[in-house]
């Protein structure tokens, strides 16, 4: 055992070298990742026996595997720099301000369906950044706006930025990203029950609960629906569109007056073009059996000796429809070509250092793997947790999220070890794996890194703390 636990000691140390760089000291992702990164492959080649060509191939697989990502992330940047610089995010915030004018169901309009409208749709802090100032110029105290717009929309980050966390999953293991989606879901389903409940809490007993289980019931159902008919691209962008649309139309019938005229219908879809086209090919494309076998019969990939290798669909991959999103809604709303060309660069600049920290960390993940670190820290847990880890998988991922800030690195970082461990110990790997995504989506809201954001995006920075204690309890 003495053995064991030094071998799962050694294999972890890359891991804890990024968790200890980050809280500890506070350094970025990028500088957590590169120094567990070097470790890694230190210890790969000098005490697992990985060889040269063993380190190549890691390297090539998370080099591949992150360009994956980011053709996700720099057309989703795109779309929201786009809908900021023509004030089309100003007349989505306007139109579901003018709804009604009751505190109650306002803070239920921001906090909860758009913040997970824009989780949906962009995901890395975007939607605290955007729901929290809002929440504030509508009269909610700032730290208890910043709590509310974390707590909210963390129900949908597992399926935020059009899928990518699942998609990272579905990356690193055998099982599909359909599959993971379909067990990710339900789990998520009965949470964000609770997690309004605590959206409810944190915006004052004042609220009218009847109408927050109105908005859970509305977002949640389409959601799951959506997760296990369709995939994991849209079912929070989806839930957020069809959940806040009915809720829109309850409260226009049986809720108080509205707080102004309502904004035009043309104007609102001019508005939501890029997000409107995005889902209608991401559904054509996955239900559409004529159009989705050709799509998905064109394929790269790559393999080297040793059991390396990775491939993508370039057709079917989310990216791609994210990108026809930008060009034909920026086209929808008039853009020019130097205002797409600029809204593409800003995010490629934006994305510069989640570019060295993501690869830095699948290159990580990868060398773990392929050197046996993973394998052996999944015995180790299995013979110290044994049937109790099941109940650790969610605290897991909720670990990596508040160390690194981000859902899709902690779904990176753990992962292969989820997987691991569930099959050593004869248990569930999809539920693993969705209790993994779960807790990762749930650590958004103690995360350090979202709630400084979101401090500073509400002029309050300084005072965490008081939003600290506001979340943790959720």
């Amino acid at each position: 055992m003495a053995g064991t636990w030094l071998h799962a000691l050694i294999a972890a140390a890359p891991i804890l070298t990024v968790l200890v760089l980050m809280v500890g000291f506070g350094r970025s992702a990028a500088v957590a990742g590169l120094a567990g990164l070097a470790l890694a492959a230190a210890l790969a080649v000098g005490v697992f026996g990985l060889g040269a060509g063993g380190l190549a191939g890691a390297g090539l697989e998370g080099v591949f595997l992150a360009a994956t990502i980011l053709w996700i992330l720099l057309p989703a940047l795109a779309i929201h720099g786009l809908q900021e610089a023509r004030g089309a995010l100003a007349t989505l915030r306007d139109a579901l301000a003018r709804v009604t004018a009751a505190p109650a169901l306002q803070t239920i309009l921001i906090g909860w369906f758009f913040g997970l409208f824009m989780e949906g749709a962009a995901g890395f802090g975007t939607p605290v950044a955007l729901a929290a100032p809002l929440l504030v110029a509508l009269g909610v105290e700032p730290a208890r706006a910043v709590a509310i717009a974390l707590i909210g929309h963390s129900v949908g980050v597992s399926f935020g930025a059009v899928g990518t966390p699942v998609i990272a999953q579905a990356e690193l293991v055998a099982q599909g990203e359909a599959a993971i989606a379909a067990a990710t879901a339900p789990i998520h389903g009965v949470l964000g029950a609770i997690l309004m409940g605590a959206v409810l809490l944190s915006a004052g007993a004042a609220l009218a609960w009847g109408w927050g289980v109105l908005a859970a019931v509305l977002f949640l159902a389409p959601m799951v629906a959506i997760a296990v008919l369709v995939g994991p691209e849209l079912p929070t962008l989806g839930g957020a569109l069809l959940g806040g649309a009915a809720f829109v139309a309850a409260v226009r019938r049986f809720g108080p007056a509205r707080a102004g005229q309502a904004i035009e219908g043309r104007a609102l879809a001019r508005a939501g073009a890029p997000y409107l086209v995005l889902i209608a090919l991401i559904l054509a494309t996955r239900l559409v059996a004529p159009l989705r076998a050709p799509l998905e019969s064109v394929a790269i990939a790559w393999s080297l000796p040793g059991g390396f290798g990775a491939s993508v669909r370039p057709l079917f991959h989310p990216g791609t429809m994210l990108m026809a999103g930008f060009l034909a809604g920026g086209a929808i709303q008039g853009a020019r070509g130097g205002e797409l060309r600029a809204a593409l660069v800003r995010a490629a600049e934006r994305l510069v250092p989640v570019t060295v920290a993501l690869v830095a960390m699948l290159i990580l993940s990868r060398l773990m793997l392929h050197a046996g670190m993973i394998d052996a820290l999944a015995a180790f847990a299995a013979a110290t947790l044994g049937a109790a880890f099941p109940l650790t998988a969610p605290l897991v991922g909720a670990l990596g999220t508040f160390v690194t800030g981000s859902a899709t690195a902690s779904n990176i970082l753990f992962t292969a070890f989820q997987e691991a461990t569930a099959t050593r110990l004869d248990r569930p790997v999809l539920l693993m794996l969705a209790a993994q995504g779960v807790g990762a989506g749930v650590g958004n809201i103690i995360c350090p890194h979202n709630i400084v954001a979101g401090a500073a995006a509400v002029g309050i920075a300084g005072r965490e703390g008081a939003i600290l204690r506001r979340t943790l309890p959720a």
